[in-house]
Order: C-alpha cells, then structure tokens, then sequence
C-alpha cells in the first residue's frame, strides 16, 4: 500500500519544481516508510512512497516499461496479476519485476483505457505515457483507494493520494466550497466528486480521467457501476452454497503477501465470516485483532473471542477506555477535510493494535451496504409502506404536522419516539432516507448557517446528493435504491475514508474480500426479499454463514462501534467544547451563527436536549479548519 503525487503541465512543458514535488511526496511518508520515488521529465513529476507488501525486491516506484515511454504510480493491489502478466508475456510483453505495479503498465500498452476492465483489485494509479503525450489517472470501482486531484489556474494539474498533499503547493487556493459545507453538516463527510476546496476533486469510484497535452481536461469517465441485474431464479439453498463459494474465492486472492497478514475481528457478522473463511484456507493460525470497549454497550470481545476460540487464531485484544480522546487533535490531520465519524477513534486503535504484528489486515467493511444490514434500511421499506398506502397531499401535511407538535423526547424509551418518524414519513422517499441517515437535521442547519453562506449556497441543499445518485441508478426497487445509495455515498465517503486513513496512519494495508467487484456484481442481482427479509437483514448472508459460524454471532443484536461522546461532552471535554465552539476559529470563521452554537452547547451540558451528534460534527469542522488554514491543530 503506497502514496502517489504528481504535478503536470497541460499546456506545455514547463519544468517540474522537483523541491516542491518532494515535498508533496513527502506528506504522505506515513502511507508508504520502505521507499520513496520521484520522476521528473519535462512538464511531468511524479512522486510515490512504497510501502513493500508483494515483490519486495525489486517492485520500487516509479515504474516503467521496457523503454521508458510509459511511467506509473500505483497505491493498491491488483490480485489477478499473475494471470494478467501471462496473458501479457503471451502477447509479447516483457516484464523486469514479479509486481503487480508493472501489470498497469503492459496493460496500457496493451489496450488502453480499456486494462480498467481486467484489473481486479483496489487502486488508485497516475500514469504517464510520453508517445501519447497523456496522463492517466484512474480509481478503483468501489472507492478503497483515494484520488484526488486540481486543476490550478495557471493550467498544471496536481494530483495525491491525500489532501495534505495538494495543499503543499503555493498555488492551490484555500476557498471553502459552500456546498460542501452543506454535505458534510448534514452527512458527516464531504461526499465524492468534492472536497471542502473549491477547485479540489476526490475522482469518484469507478472512474477515470485522461489528459492530453494541450487540450484543457475534461470530465472523469465511468468505466464501471454496480449493475443491479436480476439472477435467473434459483433455490434459496443453491444461492447460499454459491454466496459461501464466491466469497472464499475473493478472500483466497486476497491471502496473497509477502509480509504478515492477519484480520479484523469485531465479533461482528462480516468480520467473523472473513477470519472463519481465512481459517479454512490458510495452513497457519489467523493472525485476528479486536478492540474491546470499557462501555458494554459498545463492547463486542466476547464475541470475537468465542470465533478466535472456535478457529484457533492468534487473537490480540486492546481496550479502549471511556476517556480515548487523546486522538481528537490527530483527526484533523488524518483526515485532512471534516470528517465527523465518532468512530474514527476506535478504528484508529485496532490499526495501530494490527500494526504491531501485521502488515496486512483482512476487514469486512461492506457487509451492510451489500446485504441490507443497517437497521435504517428496514425502517425505510416498513416507512415506504406506509408511503405509498397514502397520497402525498395528504401524508405531507398530516405526518407533516405531527412531526411538528410532537415533543422531541431524547430521554424517553424508543417506542414513544416518534418525532422523527413523523418527519421522515412527511417526505419523499430521497428526502426521508437523506433525514434517517443525517448527522444535522435540516431544521438545524438552517437555524446553524448565517445569512452570508445561506446566500452563497443559493438555495442548495445535501438532498441533491441523493437525488443525482438516484437518477443514475441501475434499479428502481426501493431497498435496493438506498443500498445504490450506501454504496455511493456513505461508503466510500465514510467507511473506506476512514478505515484508509486510520490504517494508513499505521502503515497497515487493509483488504476488504466483501467489496471485490465480482462478488459485489453478483450480490446486487439477488432478489431484495433475500437481503431483507422480515426484520432480519443480511438474510441470505446470514443463511449461507449458519455452516461456518454459530447462531449467537450471526443472529444477535448489531451493536456500534462508537464511543461515548455524549458523556465527554458534559464532562472531561466540557471546557474544550466551550472554548472550541463558542470562542475559537468556528465562530470567526463567517460560516455559523454563534448564539446558535452557544445555545446547543448550553443545551447539551445542561443535560436538557442531546446534541452530541451535531456538536462532534462541529468540533471536526473546528479542528479542520484550523488545519486547513494553517493555525496549528491545538485546542
């Protein structure tokens, strides 16, 4: 798992400052300690920093063909490589190296934008190709790996693997993007193509970018989506027995390392099912690693201990106490833009636990987008019933109404509150799913915003987010368009955002078996009432897993992997809450009303209303806006 930077003169052939290219090499030092590379030819720098998992000897970056033309940098894996660079030397190719890096290459050559569609892995790669006098730059299907990339006024193009990256050149501008703002408010992050800079892209998953020298660069191309195309029927038992298969075959493809591997175990579902098919295929005990947590609401170990138990694995066990927020001043710069995940702090931890005796990690992030398994995804359909036995006109106005009148009742049991469901039933589909999964309701933000940024978004709203995705979509089903949903927006924004950078911060490469493009493919041609089935989700998943793991793992409760920020809030972070919020850079910054901050802040550590969600998406932004800005990331 490596970092890549690069500097490109669209225009012309102005020489590359190979000082500054360094240093934007440089930040990113943390992706890739083995080695570091740069090239620079006329108009052309790139950077790259390795971090040696296959081909340890001889697989340094940047790489190039037999004749220098054509140059790569690479962060990822492409696990098909070893039939790829058969089928190429079969073709005449000639290759100097056993990696998979030199594959990208030869695959160019071969046959173009179109190696996209024969690399199966995870990648984000920059490629130069001198005969043809054009870049190339591309992201995996899924988004694991990150892009990003912008295009200054003087014409250059500059491009990393992190934000921090980009913001090392003098000419790249510091301009928040209104609209950004807006998104991360209400989701918690900033979702793809933007980033918190105007001029600023993340390359979305799946796409690509070609620049030619001299023609001004267009917009990034899909190569790919998630198709969504019904299987031919079958049995529901010859569809587990094919789930089982095809998932061990895309963890075998992933077991391929030269340096030690071992896996996440939460005691969750989809972790569990990674380490008990990895125990099956590998001759020497699985290396797992867990977190357990002080809280027991949170803590999942004895879960995970009894899989580590039944398979035999080498487990390695870290808590993380309720006072875990030491981390707080690091966030900022982990994740360079706001990024408002609590649970950035624990997976932090179980990167920094992996570290110490692995290099690579098996994860089994994707389960829940894949298969249906977010509780909110069976409140939506049991909502949309409800949604289509009555006529907006009349639904609008009703739930509309008692949404209003209904006391917001934070303290009470769950049955008795109904305020949001009121609300979310009032909406149109889009709109009720952006309530169910937003961190600042609506109504917040606009009492939030001041006049100057409520005017500068023009009316926009994070609701059209979801409504681009949704036109887009390859399927009209209503589970099914909320997991399209997921997997465009909260997944690669937030899941894969954070399990790159916390295990980057490490120096630890993550694989992700349940996001591997085929199974994914044929996941979303299941029959929804497979995924959700009742009340259960990941119906068919948990079915096709009852061989391999036992009932009290696969049919518990789902639990959270969070820490308790509600209580910090109104106690040991009290004063910096205050401070931060009310006193510090968020209330100069022109973007937030601060009585309307002050009076959240009141609210919550008076104990009168829960706020928590908001006021941690806030200290983020906090926190990154002094980053950004370059006041230092002290409280």
């Amino acid at each position: 798992m490596c970092g890549l930077v690069g500097i490109f003169d669209s225009q012309g052939q102005r020489l590359v400052d190979a000082e500054l290219l360094s240093r934007m090499n440089e930040t990113q030092h943390h992706r890739g300690p083995d080695e570091g590379g740069l090239h620079h030819e006329p108009g052309i720098g790139l950077g790259h920093r390795r971090l040696s998992i296959i081909d340890l000897a001889s697989g340094q970056q940047p790489l190039f063909n037999e004749d220098h033309s054509v140059v790569v940098v690479y962060n990822g894996e492409i696990y098909n490589f070893t039939s790829l660079a058969k089928e190429l030397q079969q073709l005449g190719h000639e290759f100097r190296t056993y990696s998979d890096t030199e594959v990208i290459v030869h695959a160019w050559e071969q046959w173009g934008e179109a190696c996209l569609e024969r690399f199966r892995g995870m990648f984000a790669f920059a490629l130069w190709d001198r005969n043809r006098q054009t870049l190339f730059l591309a992201r995996d299907r899924m988004g694991i790996k990150p892009l990003y990339y912008a295009l200054l006024p003087d014409g250059q193009l500059i491009f990393g693997s992190e934000l921090k990256s980009l913001l090392i050149h003098p000419g790249l501008g510091r301009e928040f993007d209104a609209q950004a703002v807006e998104d991360y408010c209400a989701l918690g992050y900033v979702p793809e193509p933007k980033t918190i800079l105007k001029g600023v892209r993340k390359m979305p998953p799946g796409y690509c970018l070609s620049v030619r020298r001299g023609n001004p660069p267009g917009e990034p191309r899909q190569y790919w989506d998630i198709p969504f195309e019904a299987q031919p029927d079958a049995p529901e038992a010859e569809w587990e027995s094919s789930l089982l298969e095809r998932l061990k075959e895309a963890v075998d493809i992933r077991l391929v390392s030269e340096v030690p591997l071992g896996a996440f175990l939460s005691g969750g579902v989809d972790s569990s099912a990674i380490v008990a098919l990895m125990a099956k295929l590998m001759d020497e005990p699985v290396n797992t690693c867990s977190i357990s947590f002080g809280d027991p609401k949170f803590n999942e170990a004895n879960f995970a201990a009894q899989v580590a138990e039944r398979y035999q694995t080498r487990h390695f066990v870290d808590q993380v106490e309720a006072d875990d927020f030491a981390l707080l001043d690091n966030l900022a710069s982990l994740y360079d833009e706001p990024f408002a995940d609590s649970s950035a702090i624990p997976t932090y931890r179980v990167c920094e636990l992996a570290k110490k005796h692995v290099t690579v990690a098996l994860s089994g992030d994707g389960g829940d987008e894949n298969f249906a398994g977010y509780r909110r995804h069976r409140w939506h359909m049991n909502e949309e019933q409800l949604r289509g036995r009555l006529p907006q006109w009349l639904r609008g106005p009703l739930f509309g109404f008692l949404g209003q009148v209904y006391p917001k009742m934070d303290w009470a049991p769950k049955m008795f509150r109904a305020k949001t469901t009121f609300q979310a039933l009032a909406r149109d589909s889009m709109a009720a799913y952006l309530h169910s999964v937003g961190v600042i309701s609506e109504s917040h933000r606009q009492e939030l915003f001041t006049p100057e940024l409520k005017k500068e978004l023009q009316g926009y709203t994070a609701l059209e987010v979801f409504r681009y995705h949704a036109e887009r979509a390859p399927t009209d089903h209503p589970l099914s368009l909320i997991q399209y949903l997921d997997m465009k927006t909260y997944l690669p924004g937030d899941i894969l955002t954070k399990v790159d950078r916390a295990s980057m911060a490490h120096s630890l490469e993550v694989r992700v078996p349940i996001l591997d493009h085929k199974f994914v493919e044929w996941v979303s041609g299941l029959p929804p009432q497979v995924k959700l089935k009742g009340r259960e989700g990941k119906y068919l998943f948990k079915k096709a897993l009852e061989p391999v793991l036992p009932n009290d793992i696969l049919y518990r409760p789902k639990m959270g992997f969070g820490v308790p920020i509600s209580a910090w809030f109104r106690g040991p972070l009290r004063e910096r809450v205050r401070s931060q919020l009310v006193e510090g850079s968020l209330a100069r910054s022109g973007l937030f009303e601060p009585a309307v901050v002050r009076r959240l802040v009141d609210e919550h550590q008076s104990g009168r209303r829960e706020h928590s969600a908001t006021l941690w998406s806030l200290l983020m932004f906090e926190s990154s806006l002094r980053q950004l800005m370059g006041e230092g990331s002290g409280a």
